[in-house]
């Protein structure tokens, strides 16, 4: 598998808080990474950094053979290579699922309205919406909106889909479905990084498992050996505690 994303050295700082201490970790093409660890570890300040939502304070992130940190970038495009999926699903609640979807390849892609919906209606009968096209975004359930905002991440064909916690705004009951969709997803080769709560996902359908802990990576390998033999005191207490809480 070819490196398709390379954090170098990566730091983060807010004011005199250290967020992440010295980062290195590669995602290679078709590989999903989960990134696990309590909640203020850096996990998802490391994702933000990686599409530059968040600046890094120094280190390197390296993509298409651009560093992103330290170089000029079209953050348009970036993005568009590079899809994001939020906890709190960043949909535009006064338009329609048709047109969350189509939006951005429109406006960004520069695609026609035609050839956009046809898109659009493939992506959202893969995800299970194609019965919701012309419903308001507000009106969805939160399982839904999660689905319609994955279809709006594939819309841009992007070469990798970085998660940050997707299910953990949901209902119980409806994050299976989004999971589904992202298991799918994980079948199909896409390239995703997956900051998650959800220990069975990351056993299951990873890849890669990241243990990160104040700021840095403490340990990673396959789930099989993170979860059953893991190396280190920190990642054995914390996977003890989540995995009783459950």
């Amino acid at each position: 598998m070819n490196p398709l994303l390379q954090v170098v050295s990566l730091t983060k700082e807010f004011g005199s808080l250290s967020v992440l201490r010295g980062i290195e970790l590669t995602i290679h093409e078709q590989e999903v990474v989960s990134i696990i660890g309590a909640s203020g570890s850096g996990k998802s300040t490391l994702l933000r950094c990686m599409n530059l939502l968040e600046e890094p304070t120094s280190g390197s992130i390296w993509f298409e053979g651009v560093d992103l940190a330290n170089e000029p970038v079209d953050l348009d495009r970036l993005r568009s290579k590079m899809g994001m999926v939020f906890q709190s699903f960043n949909l535009f609640d006064n338009l329609n699922v048709l047109d969350n979807v189509t939006l951005a390849p429109r406006r960004v892609l520069g695609v026609d309205k035609e050839a956009a919906e046809v898109q659009a209606k493939s992506l959202l009968e893969s995800v299970g919406m194609s019965d919701f096209l012309y419903q308001r975004a507000k009106k969805l359930s939160g399982g839904q909106k999660q689905r319609v905002a994955i279809a709006r991440a594939l819309a841009m064909n992007p070469k990798v889909l970085l998660f940050d916690e997707p299910t953990s705004a949901l209902d119980p009951e409806m994050v299976g479905e989004v999971l589904e969709v992202m298991r799918k997803l994980a079948k199909q080769g896409m390239t995703m990084v997956v900051v998650t709560h959800e220990m069975g996902f990351a056993k299951e359908v990873s890849d890669r498992v990241v243990f990160m802990d104040q700021g840095i990576i403490v340990e990673q390998g396959p789930p099989s050996k993170v979860f059953s033999q893991p190396k280190e005191e920190r990642t054995k207490e914390f996977l003890k505690r989540v995995l009783n809480d459950r």
